[in-house]
């Protein structure tokens, strides 16, 4: 199980900017882990949303239990897989 979910919806509005939301539940941890995940899903996202994300699209990543912990070059492998899977 990957260490977020993406969720992508299309907006109608004719714009072509890409949008971003992070969200991490506390069931992940307390506020010190949760702000940890939020600057990795950041840092993920600034790194691939601008190539890989779809125009037009609000982009969702949801931090999972296993994120913290999980490599960040595979958290980056999954994000990859996860926008390509995306955009087909």
């Amino acid at each position: 199980m990957p260490g977020f979910v993406l969720l992508v919806r299309p907006r109608a509005d004719g714009s072509d900017v890409k949008r971003i939301g992070y969200t991490v539940t506390k069931k992940i941890g307390n506020a010190v882990v949760r702000n940890r995940m939020k600057r990795r899903l950041r840092a993920l996202a600034a790194e691939l949303l601008p190539a890989g994300g779809i125009a037009g699209a609000d982009h969702i990543l949801i931090g999972r239990n296993g994120g913290i912990e999980r490599d960040f070059d595979l958290l980056r492998k999954e994000l990859a897989k996860a926008l390509r899977k995306v955009a087909a």
